[in-house]
């Protein structure tokens, strides 16, 4: 074989190994898409219902790919829900005031406020990011709570672009390729994977890492904010959160997430932590549209995380609790 073609061999097997992560998440759509619509034709997956379920994957890929700048390097935010909520609660309220000024840049600010927060106190106490996290969602539904004093926030609908097409679809792109862009070509990308591959390594390396980690909880904030944009957007309403209640909201972003890492090895993280969330989506759905009662989905979410995470923790040399 001439050097000619031996490195055309090579690039047509880099080019392979590139995409076949989202071939076969691609195939896995197809799949769980063709078991339903056999299932259930009348009640599943018609190009409306499609449309309807990715609208709905698009609020928790935006969140996802806020968290996996934390996730990557062994750490958590469990925060994620009561953000959201306190989010969504400032986007009504300021919304009212400023119109879509108001909506998009209160949630922004408050959800990169509450991850500068969540970095600088991590790093300030020296005690897992999990144990941080959820103490500080405590003190974030309270706040929420106080703003609210318990009352149903309601976003008017002259500013509800973000809950339909096309809006919903450009604001996550923006983000998307946001995520993607600081990943692939900037300092905070390279970093970051160094400090969830080897911390000791990258600090020997010169790698400032309790900087890196609080820029990644700033990040995670800003897309957080993102998402409540969305979610007030396409809910409508948002009530104060207490007693940890917020804590359901975490887990969607964090299926997303997940399987963002099972693949990170195909250089693709950020479209498939959107095709996971179409995948659960589908799943989600497939049963609802089946009949199935709330405790089945449960149990299927469950396990769906559990091989995820099973499948995660062994490539991913840095996921640690931390």
């Amino acid at each position: 074989m001439s050097q000619n073609d031996s490195a055309r061999e090579k690039r047509r097997k880099k080019f392979s190994e590139k995409y076949l992560g989202i071939v076969i998440l691609l195939l896995l759509v197809l799949t769980f898409w063709a078991v339903f619509k056999i299932l259930t034709p009348a009640n599943f997956g018609t190009p409306s219902k499609l449309a309807s379920y990715l609208q709905s994957c698009l609020i928790y890929a935006v969140g996802g790919c806020g968290l996996y700048f934390i996730v990557v390097m062994g750490l958590w935010d469990f925060s994620i829900g009561a953000n959201v909520v306190l989010s969504s609660i400032l986007a009504c309220y300021f919304s009212q005031k400023f119109g879509y000024a108001g909506l998009i840049i209160a949630p922004i600010v408050c959800g990169t406020l509450i991850g500068l927060l969540n970095g600088i106190v991590y790093i300030k106490l020296h005690i897992p990011s999990l144990i941080v996290t959820v103490g500080l969602s405590l003190i974030y539904e309270s706040l929420s709570v106080f703003a609210t004093q318990g009352s149903e926030q309601v976003l008017s609908s002259s500013y509800r672009a973000f809950g339909q097409y096309p809006g919903c679809l450009i604001l996550a792109l923006l983000a998307f390729l946001f995520a993607a862009f600081l990943l692939n070509y900037t300092k905070i990308g390279t970093y970051t994977y160094a400090i969830g591959s080897n911390e000791y390594v990258a600090k020997n390396m010169g790698v400032n890492v309790n900087k890196y980690k609080v820029i990644a909880f700033v990040l995670g904030g800003f897309f957080i904010g993102l998402m409540s944009i969305l979610t007030i957007s396409y809910g409508t309403s948002m009530t104060a959160a207490s007693s940890m209640s917020s804590m359901s909201k975490n887990f969607m972003p964090m299926m997303g997430v997940f399987v963002g890492l099972a693949f990170r090895k195909y250089n693709k993280p950020i479209t498939a932590i959107v095709i996971g969330e179409f995948i659960v989506a589908l799943l989600f759905n497939g049963f609802v549209a089946l009949g199935a009662p709330t405790t089945i989905q449960n149990v299927v979410t469950g396990i769906a995380l559990l091989l995820i995470v099973t499948i995660t923790t062994k490539p991913v040399k840095g996921a640690v609790v931390k």
